[in-house]
């Protein structure tokens, strides 16, 4: 039987040694973060009602004060809620984004709010770009690496552009999801993005290094 306390170890570990910004995890592997991230410079980024979003916004604000209450969060990734996104519902998505940046700005933490691209039209990531800057959130991102319901395409250039040219540097743009060669990472780094995420199995890879190094 896989001992799961040691595959959140295992995976830590690797973004340790990769020197990745940091370590995207689980609310309740944060003492397990805290503990292996100490003396690095491999920082905590704790996401909030993910994968879906679609929890009240008052749920939302209570999970991230719980998060960052504790401290050691250098960063929280925040769903937004897709369902109002794509009912247009675009002062509701801009309430939920503030509040929970509100209370993380409070901590000194920076919110990453993450938007499931695959399920909206271009007009509708450019919107949701704009209202998430307005709203205070420091990245915008693509992608949860969970949706199901169709192609999963995640950080394409096509989106990463979209979201670049409605952020126009007011927050920063992360892509995640489906960046697995090492041409994509590049193509994107050649388009000026300022942070990418990717899977233990994809870091290696895009990074051109050996795991075992």
């Amino acid at each position: 039987m896989v001992n799961k306390g040691e595959e959140i170890r295992k995976y830590i570990q690797e973004g340790i040694d990769f020197g990745c910004k940091t370590v995207c995890i689980n609310p309740s592997s944060l003492d397990i973060a805290r503990e292996m991230t100490r003396g690095t410079e491999t920082k905590i980024c704790v996401v909030c009602d993910f994968p879906f979003g679609t929890s009240t916004t008052k749920s939302k604000v209570m999970q991230a004060e719980e998060i960052c209450k504790s401290g050691d969060v250098y960063e929280l990734d925040v769903v937004a809620n897709y369902g109002w996104i794509r009912s247009g519902k675009w002062d509701k998505v801009e309430e939920d984004i503030r509040a929970v940046c509100d209370v993380c700005h409070k901590y000194g933490v920076a919110v990453k709010v993450i938007l499931e691209t695959d399920v909206l039209s271009l007009e509708e990531v450019a919107k949701a770009t704009d209202v998430a800057c307005n709203a205070g959130s420091d990245f915008v991102k693509t992608s949860t690496g969970f949706y199901t319901g169709g192609e999963s395409k995640g950080a394409t250039v096509e989106v990463i552009k979209v979201m670049m040219e409605a952020a126009k540097g007011r927050c920063k743009i992360k892509g995640s999801g489906c960046i697995r060669t090492r041409e994509h990472f590049l193509e994107l780094i050649d388009l000026g993005i300022d942070r990418m995420g990717m899977g233990y199995r994809s870091t290696p890879v895009v990074l051109n290094i050996e795991k075992n190094k």
